[in-house]
């Protein structure tokens, strides 16, 4: 039986990031566990990497990798920890997150707020050992005069321990980052990081934003292809507001969780669109369930992310996920995770 239902309270009496910053330090002193065991059918391959489940944990919860081990061992099939810059920077002034409650939603305006890649490569270079997925996502400093160049150092630094990268340019707290979006601007950094990348290095990943204009998934899509990216991940949070119950809906930063599920399904359509499958997708942005989950699946994602559904349900939730993809597979006939995907 789950604690979560008794704890939750306690956690949503402090506001958002206490709660936040107080499970952290509660993951990082439980006892590690080992990743359990899920049925083969769950097992996938993505850019030459062995997931054992496609359920993971998205990018903001473990923003320093300080608690990947713990998550894995709770049972996400990956977990990808930062978004972490080249220096350490503290974010945007506080109060910068908010439970959605009624919504089971959150909005963040966080900024990148980290203690740089020096720090994170360290506490990485004791999960090494580690069997399990932990992917890293980088970003540029705020203050940064050359954020190409930023990408490229994160390249550079974190490959050593990172299963895979994550490009993030897609966070609408850092004014002008989704810029990089744009056509022209997106060439000149996929094309900075192919030079910069190992060739025996890990997969490179681009995260994009749901807040997309006609035609920009398949400008991004042709230009991640050409400079070989390895998967696009589908989306981040979105600067956009639909109809919302909670006080707090007015708050600048991103929204993610419930209400952002309808459009991020949307953007992963239209990527999918865009890609014919030429490169693999993984969905994020407001799954919750196994049905969730395997809708993104159907829909063209070889993986699926999640982070806000955490908050309301607790850290079981990966599990549960992954133990209904088991019984959908079964129930529709698929042999395995691969199988089924895109075939909406």
């Amino acid at each position: 039986m789950s604690l979560y239902p008794l704890v939750r309270p306690l956690a949503f009496a402090l506001d958002a990031e206490r709660a936040h910053r107080a499970t952290i330090a509660a993951v990082k002193i439980a006892p590690k566990r080992r990743p359990p065991d899920f049925p083969a059918s769950l097992r996938t391959t993505v850019a030459g990497l062995d997931f054992p489940t496609p359920v993971g944990l998205a990018a903001g919860f473990d923003k320093d990798a300080e608690v990947p081990e713990q998550m894995l061992g709770l049972g996400f099939g990956f977990v990808e920890v930062g978004t972490i810059t080249p220096r350490p920077q503290t974010g945007n002034p506080k109060p910068r997150l908010f439970r959605l409650r009624e919504d089971e939603a959150a909005i963040n305006r966080m900024g990148f707020n980290n203690r740089g890649q020096p720090a994170a490569f360290q506490r990485l270079l004791g999960c090494s050992h580690v069997r399990g997925i932990i992917g890293v996502n980088i970003g540029a400093n705020k203050d940064s005069a050359d954020r190409i160049a930023d990408y490229v150092e994160g390249v550079r630094a974190m490959s050593p321990v990172a299963r895979y990268l994550t490009i993030n340019i897609s966070s609408p707290n850092t004014p002008g980052l989704r810029q990089l979006q744009d056509e022209g601007a997106l060439r000149a950094l996929l094309s900075a990081i192919e030079e910069a990348r190992d060739p025996n290095g890990p997969p490179i990943f681009l995260k994009v934003a749901p807040d997309l204009g006609e035609g920009e998934p398949d400008q991004i899509v042709r230009v991640a292809i050409q400079h070989k990216i390895d998967a696009i991940i589908v989306s981040n949070t979105t600067v956009s507001r639909p109809m919302l119950k909670s006080r707090w809906s007015d708050e600048a930063g991103g929204l993610s969780g419930a209400p952002l599920k309808p459009l991020a399904l949307k953007a992963l359509h239209e990527f999918r669109s865009a890609s014919g499958g030429e490169i693999p997708l993984i969905g994020v942005g407001g799954i919750a369930t196994a049905d969730d989950a395997w809708q993104r699946i159907r829909a063209g994602a070889s993986l699926v992310q999640l982070y806000t559904a955490m908050v309301y349900q607790g850290p079981g939730i990966a599990r549960s996920i992954a133990a209904g993809l088991a019984e959908r597979l079964s129930r529709e006939g698929f042999a395995n995770i691969a199988e089924a995907v895109g075939t909406e």
